[in-house]
């Protein structure tokens, strides 16, 4: 008789958009500032401390047309 197991993975995708309109872009301090609310955000779903090491491939950064986007995944298994 064969055996298996199942699971289910859901995937939650967090973003902080900052605004880039041109002809002037995003602002350092709206960036640094939604970079830190990502940063925290990450940490406190993978139980890193404050201050603590995070992977280089922790935020991923996007550019649309008119913003600047971090993005984070986390994922659950059931």
């Amino acid at each position: 008789m064969a055996t298996h197991t199942s699971e289910t993975v859901t995937r939650t995708i967090r973003r902080w958009i900052v605004p880039a309109a041109e002809p002037w872009g995003a602002c350092i301090g709206d960036i640094n500032t939604a970079a830190a609310a990502a940063c925290r955000a990450y940490r406190e779903a993978h139980g890193i401390a404050e201050g603590g090491r995070m992977p280089d491939d922790a935020l991923r950064f996007h550019c649309r047309d008119d913003a600047i986007v971090i993005e984070l995944w986390v994922e659950t298994t059931e």
